[in-house]
Parts: C-alpha cells; sequence; structure tokens
C-alpha cells in the first residue's frame, strides 16, 4: 500500500510531462528557431539583396556544434535569397566558405517553412540574421511581429543582428508601447551604411527607426562586435557581432559549447 502511494507522483509527473508533448520546456535538447527574409531584390532601384550569408552561417554552425535544433522560416517560406555580396570573395569568411560546401546547410535556406506555421512554444530562442532584405519584408510582417512579441514576452531569447533589429520597428510590449522604447539597442549604424555605401539598400535606417520609437541607439566601434542585451532583448551590431549573439543566446538557455 505504502509503495502504491508513493509510486502515485511518479506517474503523475511522467504524465505532466507526457502532455507537455515536444514543445516543453522539459526537453533536453534546445530548439532555436532563425528567421530570415524574403525579399531578394530591392523594389526602388531593382539591386539583388538578401540575407547576409556570414550572419546567418557563423551562428548557424555555432548551434549546430552546441546539439542544437535548427529550424529555419521566412515570410513567405520556401528558398531564401543570399545578398550575392556576401559571397564575393572581399566578403568571404571560414564559415561561410563551409556553408557553401556544405549541401545539408544549404537544405535549410533553400527549404524554409512560412512563418505563419511557425508556433513560438516549439522553441527555446529565435534569431533573425541581417542583410539589407530584411528591412523591407520583416518590419511590417504580421507573424514576425507575433513571434517576436511571443518569445520576448515568454522571457525566451530574442535576439537579432545587424539589419534585422529593423524587424522590431513594429513590434509592441504589453501596454501597447513599441518594445524598444527606454531600451539600449544595436544595430548597423549610419556611418557603416555610408562607408558600406548600403544607403539605398534599405527601407530606412537602423539607427534613426530605433531613435524615432523612443529607444537608445548604442553603437561599437565600425565593423568590430558589439551586443547589448536587455534582458531576453539581446542586439547585435553588425555582420562582427553575429557569432557573439548567438554565444550570448546559448548562454541564455545553457547550452555549453
Amino acid at each position: 500500500m505504502i509503495k502504491a502511494l508513493l509510486a502515485i507522483p511518479i506517474l503523475l509527473l511522467a504524465a505532466k510531462l507526457y502532455a507537455k508533448g515536444p514543445g516543453s520546456i522539459d526537453r533536453k535538447v534546445k530548439r532555436i528557431l532563425i528567421v530570415v527574409t524574403s525579399v531578394g531584390q530591392v523594389s526602388s532601384n531593382g539591386k539583388p539583396t538578401g540575407l547576409w550569408l556570414e550572419e546567418f552561417a557563423a551562428p548557424y554552425y555555432l548551434f549546430q556544434g552546441a546539439g542544437v535544433e535548427i529550424t529555419v522560416a521566412s515570410p513567405q517560406g520556401g528558398k531564401a535569397p543570399v545578398d550575392p555580396k556576401s559571397i564575393q570573395p572581399d566578403y568571404l569568411t571560414e564559415t561561410t566558405k563551409k556553408f557553401l560546401a556544405d549541401p545539408a546547410a544549404q537544405e535549410k535556406l533553400n527549404n524554409t517553412i512560412r512563418l505563419g506555421e511557425v508556433n513560438p512554444r516549439n522553441y527555446d530562442a529565435v534569431y533573425y540574421p541581417g542583410g539589407t532584405g530584411p528591412t523591407w519584408d520583416l518590419p511590417e510582417d504580421r507573424n514576425s511581429i507575433r513571434i517576436i512579441e511571443t518569445f520576448y514576452r515568454s522571457g525566451k531569447p530574442t535576439a537579432l543582428v545587424c539589419h534585422a533589429p529593423a524587424a522590431l520597428k513594429n513590434v509592441h510590449d504589453t501596454h501597447g508601447d513599441p518594445l524598444i522604447k527606454g531600451k539600449k539597442i544595436a544595430g548597423y549604424s549610419n556611418s557603416e551604411e555610408a562607408a558600406g555605401q548600403s544607403t539605398d539598400m534599405v527601407a530606412f535606417s537602423l539607427e534613426d527607426m530605433v531613435k524615432s520609437e523612443g529607444g537608445t541607439y548604442v553603437k561599437g566601434e565600425d565593423w568590430h562586435s558589439f551586443v547589448v542585451g536587455e534582458g531576453n532583448l539581446i542586439t547585435g551590431q553588425n555582420p562582427a557581432s553575429s557569432l557573439d549573439v548567438a554565444k550570448k543566446i546559448l548562454d541564455f538557455v545553457k547550452v555549453s559549447y
């Protein structure tokens, strides 16, 4: 009788864990959602754009090496465009070279799921890599807005790098205020935009947007890694910051790398 009574709590716990299913926080394997752009051409000038590959590849391989499950999603689903400039010889890195020789990794970008199909409860963190493409679709995408608001309000790491913080433009907190209001936000700077001759490639200045929405824009030295955290909101300044942003995500979800 006593043994039977002692077994009840264990059975109840097992039933509870089973009911939570694969999206529960009790999973040992962490799952990270990576959100990328679907825009491959700037509407105003017809120039090619897309995802900046280094900002995807460096975190991707860090996550993969740490045993994290990775899902890649985009507004339209399917093949995500890569900014051709990011694979030119002057911009290639060891991780982008590795990606270009890795069919399995390329398959992830060639077969993204639609943002509308994403259930944020099934993931432990969300990461947005940049490129000028994200400035055109993610700020207005309702599903992207929903995903960021859900992750942030759930206390899960919500990370964006370089131009990707543009996706925060229309995101609000529980009081209806801009999410970035009163927060320190890093992102691609006006000086980097001018030096990189990309001012005609973006929908708006990221630095100016942060200020106009009541945020405090912060930056480090141009082209060097700079990352800032406001609770579970993590932002990085430029491509050089992507790996450090990814490390902060893994630190947050307590995964060693």
